[in-house]
């Protein structure tokens, strides 16, 4: 591991030392749901549907039972609720036809899912299951690049090169500092850079700097 990295992880760990996801959730099958519905919608507003719409449907069979119109009502303040409630209907319809109501353990077979997408698949293996993996969501796609862990233009060459360039045992964590870095200070607009105890580390600054 080469010094910047190093000192970015050991920066990051003074930083965020228990940051972890921040959707609520007790099986794998209600971080599946949530992080569907995570999608162009915050962790906060996610919480507050699924704890109303676990208290009816906390296992696909229940899911199922509920129907799409159910579904899309109890999602309803949620982001693309129209198109997530087919989506949360048909993967739990899935999962009790095809895998015995039991939510996958690997990425390639999550990412057959409706609504989920490798991002949804890297979330769910590493909190429900403990696989390390990094979820590029927006927050680490920019955070990663402005740093310069990363040097890419869409999300899975962002990815790669964050598995390339940290040890494998850190990818989880790192996931979810960068998430938290991204949302508290590496904003998308306005980043907080005078407070970021990483600035003399990242690309982005550094380069701003000089112009």
């Amino acid at each position: 591991m080469d010094k910047k990295t190093r000192i970015i992880l050991d920066t990051l760990d003074e930083m965020f030392p228990e940051a972890r996801a921040e959707l609520d959730f007790t099986t794998p099958y209600e971080l599946l749901i949530a992080t569907v519905l995570s999608a162009q919608c915050t962790d906060v507003r996610v919480n507050l549907i699924t704890r109303e719409l676990f208290k009816e449907a906390d296992k696909p069979e229940a899911m199922v039972a509920l129907g799409i119109p159910r579904i899309r009502e109890l999602i309803r303040t949620c982001g693309m609720f129209q198109m997530k409630s087919r989506y949360l209907f048909e993967l739990s319809r899935i999962l009790v036809t095809e895998f015995d109501s039991r939510v996958p353990e690997t990425v390639e077979t999550l990412m057959t899912l409706p609504g989920v997408g490798r991002k949804t698949a890297n979330v769910v293996v590493s909190n429900a299951f403990g696989v390390p993996a990094i979820a590029v969501d927006t927050h680490v796609f920019r955070v990663a690049n402005r740093l310069g862990l990363a040097r890419a233009r869409e999300v899975l060459g962002t990815e790669e090169a964050l598995m390339a360039r940290v040890p494998r045992e850190r990818w989880t964590k790192l996931h979810h500092q960068l998430i938290f870095l991204g949302r508290r200070i590496c904003k998308a607009r306005n980043p907080l850079c005078g407070e970021c105890p990483l600035q003399d580390e990242c690309d982005d600054y550094l380069k701003r700097s000089l112009e």
